[in-house]
């Protein structure tokens, strides 16, 4: 894509002028938490240096240290230019710090942000000075089970699924200078039986009417060939426009549009110009695709075709930097290697992975369902917070065609009594309804696993180790486990108390999760094999049995890598293969008797 920058860390919203502010920082403790007592903003008391955006828990960070410190300190300075700052802001952004942060400049307080997975920015030109600037930022953790924490643990050790805390910055912290005037924020829609791109724009004019000669100026374009160039009077700040994509010389192809699927990911390139009085005042450039996620009767339909999901549990975690991408190459990687097993998407779990990787996800035609972290209590302020910060998730990356499906809740994490707890499932159709409110679009998955609510998909959570038995379990009872009647494992129900299925897809979203016999290091899911024979005939057999039962749109095999003590991954936290892959995708690529897969 034209506006693909290496290593920019907003893949969908591209300027030019931008600063990575990675590296090396001041870091301290603050376990008596009297920092803002003794205002460490205006007097840093440095103890570490660290390396961002990797938490002090990791190797990478320079310190890894894996006990529990509830407030951290970070110091660095910016260098500034004033002359820019006449006509320009200066935005420092977080693509990530977990949990509480709060932000000094020169001493100054300049605001906080509640959340460790979504970004957030300020703007700080009104603090700056030419030349050496002093950046303070404090955060905040716990470990409070009504926060979303996902996949971090609660104790001072690790059990379970449960691995060591990240706490603090980890992921990019950069700055760019933004016009006075300029583009906040776009939200893509395709639109593709239309063929059309709808198109919110919302622009920061600093007046409540624009400018009388104010313009914006759209190009679309597509393998550098221009298909759409449109110039608007600009009335207002927020403004809804409609983008014609079709293109004459598509006359054989259905809705004269370059389609995104696994198959063929293309992708149009969009430029948004902001011009005041002939003059070029911000300039941001995006891409786009043109494709529809929608669910028919029993079948998921991509572009209006039926689509079998292949996809593996992924929970993006690396040895030497846990939560944290040690880089962008890693992420690549990880989806060439998710290719080679012949999966065609991921379910992205418990995390809200790096924008970089839903970059390369579009790039590459890889699926994604997108999960949020789980909190594990029920309370007003586990569901404020989850709230929240799920709102802000769902607008960050809405104009990534490759996330297909929105996966808020999980297994009934934080919602131990769903099954019967009225309050706890009005929250989760409370959820589902605010997505579809924000995103019309994409599926809505509400606890993925068992105990559904209201959800476009039921998706059941299974790790039975034989094939036969568990083809023999979705076919002798199906009806009776998607009416409820009976468990569809040794625990728990398709659906919570009061709710029945209405004909949904069904899809596998989680098995397998085989382990080897020979590595004592953590747990896998039923007995560990022997050796790699002994895994590929298990997996296969399983496998098989889901892709037999013609009523089920998919799988999730559990899981990509390792994750410390969870030692079931195809490849170990180094990525080291445990398998031939090409064994593995021989049989997710390998047809079965049944209507679904023939389609």
């Amino acid at each position: 894509m034209k506006c693909y920058k290496k290593d920019y860390p907003r893949t969908q919203f591209v300027r030019e002028q931008w600063f990575n502010l990675n590296g090396q920082w001041n870091f301290s403790f603050d376990d008596e938490n009297c920092g803002e007592h003794e205002q460490w903003f205006k007097a840093f008391k440095k103890q570490f240096d660290i390396q961002v955006p990797y938490t002090y828990e990791t190797n990478l960070s320079g310190i890894e240290d894996e006990t529990v410190h509830n407030f951290v300190w970070y110091h660095r300075t910016l260098e500034i230019d004033s002359e820019k700052l006449k006509d320009h802001r200066y935005v420092l952004h977080f693509e990530g710090s977990d949990y509480f942060t709060k932000l000094w400049v020169n001493g100054e307080y300049v605001g906080s942000h509640r959340g460790g997975y979504s970004r957030f920015s300020f703007d700080i030109a009104h603090l700056l000075n030419e030349g050496k600037n002093d950046v303070v930022v404090k955060v905040e953790d716990s470990l409070d089970q009504q926060q979303p924490r996902g996949k971090q643990r609660w104790r001072d050790e690790n059990f379970g699924c449960w691995y060591v805390q990240t706490t603090g910055i980890w992921k990019t912290v950069w700055g760019e200078y933004v016009p006075l005037m300029s583009i906040s924020r776009v939200k893509m829609t395709p639109v593709l039986e239309e063929g059309r791109l709808a198109v919110e724009c919302f622009l920061d004019l600093n007046t409540e009417t624009a400018p009388s000669e104010l313009n914006l100026e759209v190009n679309i374009s597509y393998d550098r060939k221009t298909v759409n160039r449109s110039i608007f009077d600009v009335k207002k700040k927020q403004m809804q426009l409609n983008l014609d994509v079709k293109s004459e010389q598509l006359p054989d192809v259905r809705w004269n549009v370059h389609t995104w699927s696994p198959q063929t990911p293309n992708l149009y390139d969009i430029e948004f110009r902001l011009i005041e009085s002939g003059q070029v005042v911000d300039k941001v450039a995006s891409y786009f695709a043109m494709r529809d996620i929608r669910i028919e009767g029993d079948r998921v339909l991509l572009n209006g075709s039926p689509l079998y999901q292949k996809l593996i549990l992924d929970q993006g975690y690396w040895q030497r930097s846990h939560l944290t991408p040690p880089n962008e190459e890693a992420l690549i990687e990880d989806l060439d290697r998710i290719y080679e097993l012949g999966y065609n998407g991921l379910r992205k779990h418990q995390k809200i992975e790096d924008e970089r990787f839903l970059y390369w996800c579009d790039v590459k035609g890889i699926l994604v369902w997108s999960e949020a972290a789980a909190t594990y209590e029920f309370s007003d302020d586990a569901v404020e917070k989850f709230t929240n910060e799920w709102i802000e998730i769902i607008k960050q990356n809405y104009n990534h065609p490759c996330i297909i499906t929105w996966v808020p809740f999980n297994e009934s994490w934080g919602l131990s009594e769903i099954y019967f707890n009225r309050q706890e499932q009005q929250f989760t159709e409370a959820i589902y309804n605010l997505t579809k409110s924000i995103d019309a679009m994409r599926p809505v998955i509400v606890n993925d696993g068992w105990e559904h609510t209201v959800s476009d998909i039921i998706t059941l959570h299974d790790y039975e180790v034989g094939g036969e038995t568990f083809k023999r379990r979705y076919t002798e009872l199906k009806d009776a486990i998607l009416d409820s009647k009976v468990r569809h494992n040794t625990e728990k129900t398709a659906f919570a108390k009061g709710y029945r299925y209405a004909g949904q897809p069904v899809m596998i979203t989680e098995y397998g999760g085989i382990a080897f016999e020979n590595d004592e290091s953590g747990w896998g899911y039923g007995k560990k094999v022997q050796d790699e024979d002994e895994f590929i005939r298990r997996f296969e057999s399983i496998t098989m049995a889901i892709k037999e039962l013609s009523y089920v749109s998919g799988y999730c095999y559990t899981q990509l890598t390792d994750v410390q003590q969870e030692i079931n991954g195809l490849m170990d936290i180094e990525r080291n293969y445990k398998v031939a892959p090409e064994k593995v995708r021989e049989i997710n690529e390998r047809a079965a008797e049944c209507l679904y897969e023939k389609m």
